[in-house]
């Protein structure tokens, strides 16, 4: 299959996927196709899943990953219309009803520290949906309180937490580009500095590798998942990284090299097994090729490798 004919296999998938794919491999204005994610595939299916009070699944958090919180991540991820009216009524009653006691997005209310990975999603979806700036403002202080000396972010917080965890940075990195792009200026220089910082501590780790020791940090970063979640991987990474126009560094060589040696002899790439839990919408069989999965692959190489080698 040539270059060509990966593209033409990406136009005919999932209106999310010839959105992204037209929007970023062929630089077409596509709001259009954009329009029918809401009323076509898999974006249409998520908003039809959405209950009568606003949420999905058993509420906020719960089950995985069928809950409003994935639910939303998942709209997001898809590119759905950030002025639908459902996903913003429900974007508002998780942080009108589901805010911590230290002002972050918790699915435990009562609890002193919220949790730094589900603030970078709920930061990156409501802001996405068109949260305003005021209900955000508790979520950018909550994720500032617990930026790591190390200069990323970890879910956990406290005197027995020294390092940040890969999983955690990126969501929050993720979040802050989504902030910062909704035109919010409630402390966005602190966030523009923990955005850099967050980046220089993924690179330091060659997006995957120990940096004491240079190990494998765990298999699973060097895997293909669509969806991802909350989950950690060297191609989320990237995507992310080529998104923020993060220029090209020789530390991400590793990674792209093993993003590239995935790549089918047809062009496309296969997508791993998935993540554990209820889902709305069909899991993509292991080993296959994922429209998703060669989507972002070659959003990266356009970004990193516009010349293969």
């Amino acid at each position: 299959m040539r270059e060509d004919g990966v593209l033409d296999w990406l136009l005919t998938g999932d209106v999310a996927v010839r959105f992204q794919a037209s929007r970023d491999l062929l630089d077409q204005d596509a709001g259009e196709l954009q329009q029918l994610i809401a009323v076509e595939g898999d974006g249409a299916a998520l908003l039809a899943a959405r209950h009568p009070d606003g949420h999905w699944g058993r509420g906020f958090y719960q089950p995985k990953w069928t809950s409003t919180h994935y639910t939303l991540l998942e709209l997001r991820n898809l590119g759905l219309d950030p002025t639908h009216p459902a996903a913003r009524e429900s974007v508002h009653l998780v942080l009108a009803h589901h805010k911590s006691r230290d002002g972050g997005v918790d699915p435990r209310v009562t609890v002193l520290r919220s949790d730094a990975c589900v603030n970078g999603m709920a930061l990156n979806y409501a802001a996405w949906f068109g949260a305003p700036e005021h209900e955000l403002a508790s979520v950018v202080d909550c994720l500032l309180a617990g930026r790591m000396p190390d200069g990323g972010f970890n879910c956990r917080r406290g005197a027995e937490v020294w390092h940040s965890s890969m999983h955690t940075t990126l969501s929050v990195l993720e979040g802050i580009m989504s902030y910062e792009r909704a035109g919010h200026e409630h402390r966005l220089g602190e966030l523009l500095e923990a955005r850099a910082t967050s980046v220089e501590f993924l690179l330091r780790h060659r997006l995957f590798r120990s940096e004491r020791t240079g190990a494998v940090i765990s298999p699973e970063f060097l895997r293909l998942h669509h969806p991802a979640r909350w989950h950690y991987d060297t191609l989320r990474c990237l995507d992310a990284l080529a998104d923020a126009g993060v220029a090209y560094d020789e530390r991400m060589s590793d990674a792209l090299d093993a993003l590239c040696q995935r790549r089918r002899t047809d062009g496309r790439w296969p997508v791993n097994r998935a993540y554990p839990g209820e889902t709305h919408l069909p899991l993509p069989t292991p080993g296959t090729p994922n429209r998703w999965i060669t989507l972002m692959a070659l959003r990266v190489l356009r970004a990193y490798r516009p010349d293969p080698r």
